[in-house]
């Protein structure tokens, strides 16, 4: 293999006052980093850049939630797509080797790696290029295809959908309300990071916690904007989390339970948590689904949600 050059040089920002040398290569989150940190969801030593003289070869940046939080994801690292093979992806692997080393405690489990991409990347030559060549990066250090998923977006000026009347609503009383309800949906579930977590052992319940404890919870949006999905006789068939993010107004998790799928619920139950955010004056709705969850892209695709890019998980085992 041929060894990238030597007076390349791989160092993490000094400051944010760097933030215009990471810039020295882009990606659609560029907008979003000024803030992350001002407020802390980034910090300059997490985000690394490799350099041949002034020029950004390759950079990479871990995110996290909220200030004082440890890496949660790895989501940015891009290349110069200018260069040949192998020296793009050697370059590549020389970076992430060394800030990985430097960012993560030694031992910890790696946070997972993210990246959105153009919703036709497959079939578009120059995009399907760089897409592949960060996932050959990413291979080669170990890390392995988790999901592709869909991303959507409901956009003021669509109709909102209206009550079809056939459910009722109310809203989550509290955690074990909503966790009584997470549990059994993940029985047959086509989320690939539920699958994951029961492929590792943890049992529905134990599931259902930790989507709760380490997603849900963190949400500072109103939790008066959950909703409960019941029959008029009080029967319960799913729940929507409508939420804001620190980006954007999302449907952050929805689900039908088991006795209840396949009559289209999905439906009704998707334009509840549609209703109650355009409620709120949005301008969008962000919403995400993995690629091999069809009914749900239907459902969406029903109520006008535009499907605008895709994106794709790799994890480390």
């Amino acid at each position: 293999m041929t060894l990238a050059p030597r007076e390349l040089t791989v160092r993490p920002l000094a400051g944010p006052r760097e933030l215009g040398l990471f810039r020295g290569l882009s990606y659609v989150l560029d907008h979003e980093l000024a803030d992350d940190l001002a407020t802390g969801r980034r910090r300059p030593e997490w985000m690394w850049v490799a350099l041949r003289g002034e020029r950004v070869m390759a950079r990479a940046a871990w995110w996290t939630s909220e200030e004082g939080g440890q890496p949660l994801a790895l989501d940015f690292f891009d290349l110069d797509d200018t260069l040949p093979e192998p020296e793009r992806g050697e370059i590549g692997e020389r970076l992430l080797a060394a800030a990985t080393a430097a960012v993560l405690p030694k031992g910890a489990a790696r946070p997972e790696y993210g990246r959105f991409v153009p919703p036709d990347w497959h079939e578009d030559p120059a995009a399907r290029d760089v897409v592949e060549a960060r996932i050959r990066v990413m291979e080669r250090t170990g890390a392995r295809m988790l999901v592709e998923r869909l991303r959507l977006e409901w956009r003021a000026g669509t109709p909102v959908p209206a009550d079809s009347g056939r459910l009722v609503f109310r809203q989550v009383s509290g955690r074990e309300d909503l966790l009584a309800l997470m549990t059994p949906v993940m029985e047959g579930t086509l989320d690939a990071h539920g699958r994951a977590d029961l492929a590792s052992g943890l049992s529905a319940r134990e599931a259902a916690e930790k989507h709760y404890d380490e997603e849900l919870a963190g949400y500072r949006s109103p939790r008066d904007w959950w909703r409960v999905a019941e029959l008029p006789g009080g029967e319960p068939v799913g729940f929507v989390i409508p939420a804001r993010n620190n980006y954007n107004p999302i449907i952050a998790y929805i689900g039908v339970v088991p006795a209840h799928r396949g009559q289209g619920y999905i439906d009704d139950i998707l334009a509840e948590g549609t209703r109650v955010l355009a409620a709120q004056d949005v301008d969008r709705i962000r919403a995400a689904t993995d690629l091999d969850n069809v009914p749900m892209a239907k459902s969406f695709e029903r109520l006008g949600y535009v499907n605008f890019e895709r994106s794709f998980n790799m994890v480390w085992d």
